[in-house]
C-alpha cells in the first residue's frame, strides 16, 4: 500500500473525538483492545479517551512517518461486523467521520474500508459528500431487497444507478418467483394477468381483489416504464434525478417488494 501522508493535528483530533465520544464512542476497553490488535502502543491509558486515542495514533504516525496504521485502526473500528446489531449507528458514525475525511481526500464506504476521493475544500462540500442515501432509506425502513441490490450505488449517492438497480431488483425477484424469463411489461402480464396468473397478491375471488391485482400490475409497469426503461437507455448526464425523487422511487420499490413478500404462486404454468 502506498504511504498515506501524516494527518494534521486538527484532522486526527476530530477523528478521535468521534471514535472516542463520551456518549456514543467506543469504550476505553474497546479502544485498548483495538490499539493492541493493530500493534499501536497505548501510551497514556489513564487520560481522557479522546486524548488517549489521539496520543497513541499520533505517536504511531510520527514514528512511521505515514498514517497507514492510523487508517488501519480506523478501518478496524469501522468493521461492519461490529455494527451488525445497530446498522443505523454504523451509518451515523460513518457520516460523521466522512465529513472530516472528505476534507483530506478520503471517505469510508459501506464495507468499512477507506478510499481516496477528490478532496473537498469546504465544510459544506464535505457535509454534502457525507450525506448517505442509505442511511435515509434505513430511516424509512426500506425493504432489504432494495438495499441489497443498490448497496454499491447508495454509497456514493449515485442516484442514477440506484434507481436502475432498484427497479431491476423487482424484475429479478418476479422471475425467481414465477420461473419466467421475460422482462418488462411482458413479464408482468404473464406473472400477474387476471385470466391466467402465475402469481397472486390475494385470493382473486372478488372484484375488489381482482382490481387490486390489476392495480399492482399497472404499478409495476409504471415503475419499469418511467424509470427502468429510461435509465437503461439514457446517458447518465442526460437523466437528472434529485435526492428527493430517488428516495421516493426507492421507497416505491420497497412497497413493491413488501407486496411480493405476501404474493403466492397459483400453480398455473405458462405453456411454451
Amino acid at each position: 500500500m502506498a504511504a498515506i501522508s501524516i494527518l494534521d493535528d486538527n484532522s486526527l483530533q476530530a477523528i478521535c473525538d468521534i471514535i472516542a465520544d463520551t456518549q456514543s464512542g467506543l469504550t476505553g476497553s474497546k479502544i485498548g483492545r483495538l490499539l493492541q490488535q493493530q500493534g499501536i502502543i497505548d501510551s497514556d491509558p489513564m487520560i481522557t479517551k479522546r486524548h488517549r486515542l489521539f496520543a497513541a495514533l499520533n505517536k504511531k504516525q510520527q514514528k512511521d512517518k505515514c498514517a497507514n496504521n492510523v487508517f488501519a485502526f480506523l478501518q478496524a473500528s469501522m468493521d461492519p461486523i461490529r455494527y451488525a446489531a445497530s446498522p443505523d449507528f454504523f451509518e451515523q458514525r460513518r457520516s460523521a467521520l466522512n465529513i472530516v475525511l472528505a476534507l483530506r481526500g478520503y471517505e469510508i464506504r459501506a464495507d468499512g474500508k477507506i478510499y481516496r476521493i477528490d478532496k473537498v475544500s469546504t465544510l459544506s462540500d464535505a457535509q454534502k459528500r457525507a450525506k448517505n442515501l442509505g442511511a435515509k432509506l434505513l430511516g424509512r425502513n426500506v425493504h432489504n431487497e432494495v438495499l441489497k441490490f443498490c448497496k454499491a450505488e447508495l454509497v456514493e449517492d449515485n442516484y442514477f444507478h440506484a434507481v436502475f438497480e432498484a427497479t431491476k431488483s423487482i424484475a429479478d425477484r418476479i422471475r425467481d418467483m414465477s420461473s419466467l424469463t421475460n422482462d418488462g411489461t411482458e413479464l408482468i402480464d404473464k406473472a400477474f394477468g387476471i385470466k391466467s396468473p402465475i402469481l397472486a397478491i390475494n385470493f382473486l375471488i372478488t372484484e375488489t381483489e381482482q382490481s387490486e391485482q390489476t392495480g399492482f400490475s399497472n404499478l409495476l409497469k409504471g415503475i419499469f416504464g418511467t424509470f427502468r426503461n429510461v435509465t437503461a437507455h439514457a446517458p447518465r448526464i442526460k437523466w437528472k434525478i434529485s435526492e428527493e425523487d430517488a428516495l421516493d422511487l426507492l421507497t416505491m420499490a420497497s412497497f413493491a417488494h413488501r407486496k411480493l413478500d405476501k404474493t403466492v404462486s397459483t400453480g398455473f404454468k405458462i405453456k411454451e
